[in-house]
């Protein structure tokens, strides 16, 4: 599908036969009646750099309720349900909201009570708020696990990061599991270099060049994140124009300035001693295509966590827990913890 996307944006002026196999012409790229459907998925693929949004198959018929807490303070937390059996939250990284879970929550639901938040700023939740920081998550966090009775976390990214911290301060999280948690090294090494380029381009105006500026900070080996800019930045606005995101889900547009909170949040958290007090089991999860930093994190992670246990999944990347990506490899690697 990106190939195509690609040949289109370059060739808008001849006819669809020539880039796509069809006949006539197709003036605003060769979107098909399958748009709708496929652009969430190419969209938030693309963020994490694979090649196609593929379309995972789900194994259940699963449906989802929502509802919402109240955090300290006040702020709605929105989150979605499905399943029955003990309770598992899973939390979203940056630019994504509670739906990127969907395929996995409905493959977990025969074997758990599966909550899906939307951190704040994004979804269902309320907003980021002035003093918005690690603790904040944290308490979010501690809220719902209360609310639900639920003990068991797991996170994605930077959800993998205040799942850690979370973990040090919250007795409730009793097993854990961390995919790609973006961890700066103790030796002072920052994954964040990026973050005075996305913040220039966010600034001016210009989103389609920090949404090609996160996708090369936070893409997987060998993914669409090694395409050059020139490529990249007029195929990502012509997608930032096309999404009109859905009934209850942000476009991605209004997710991509979330980036610098995530980030924020990132940067005051180091792997360093500090979490080989952790004492809950933990599984560390990554993909063999993560960038280098990211492994690097799990590097330094699995030598400080006293109860740890390290997965490698093969011939997937950052976002395979995501929907149409690999879930059911991810899902397996949780059963096994959490059951």
């Amino acid at each position: 599908m990106l190939a195509q996307f690609v040949i289109c944006a370059a060739q808008t002026d001849r006819p669809e036969r020539d880039a796509c196999g069809g006949g006539g012409r197709q003036p605003r790229l060769c979107m098909t009646a399958q748009r709708k459907r496929d652009d969430r998925g190419l969209l938030q693929t693309l963020f994490m750099s694979k090649t196609a949004a593929l379309q995972t198959e789900e194994p259940t018929t699963a449906t989802f309720e929502t509802a919402s807490i109240q955090a300290p303070g006040g702020t709605r937390i929105g989150y979605r349900q499905t399943g029955t059996g003990p309770g598992l939250v899973l939390m979203h990284g940056a630019m994504m909201t509670s739906k990127g879970f969907e395929s996995l929550a409905k493959i977990l639901s025969a074997d758990f009570t599966v909550y899906i938040p939307d951190r704040r700023g994004r979804g269902m939740s309320g907003p980021f708020g002035l003093d918005y920081g690690i603790q904040t998550e944290i308490d979010d966090l501690g809220a719902l696990l209360q609310h639900t009775g639920t003990h068991n976390v797991f996170g994605l990214s930077a959800g993998a990061t205040v799942a850690l911290h979370a973990a040090r301060a919250l007795p409730e999280i009793t097993k854990l599991a961390l995919y790609d948690p973006p961890l700066a090294a103790a030796d002072g090494k920052s994954p964040l270099g990026w973050l005075s380029r996305y913040e220039h381009e966010m600034n001016y105006g210009r989103t389609a060049s920090a949404f090609v500026t996160v996708v090369k900070a936070t893409g997987d080996i060998g993914g669409v994140a090694r395409l050059p800019r020139f490529v990249l930045t007029p195929i990502m606005a012509l997608m930032l124009r096309l999404d009109k995101g859905e009934e209850d889900e942000a476009p991605m547009r209004d997710l991509l300035p979330t980036v610098r909170y995530d980030v924020g949040m990132v940067e005051s958290v180091i792997a360093d001693k500090e979490f080989s007090e952790l004492r809950c089991d933990t599984l560390l999860i990554g993909g063999e295509n993560s960038i280098g930093y990211l492994r690097a994190a799990q590097d330094a992670l699995e030598k400080l966590l006293p109860n740890v246990r390290r997965v490698t999944l093969s011939d997937v990347g950052h976002t395979a827990a995501l929907n149409g990506e690999k879930p059911e490899l991810v899902a397996a690697e949780l059963r096994n913890l959490f059951q």
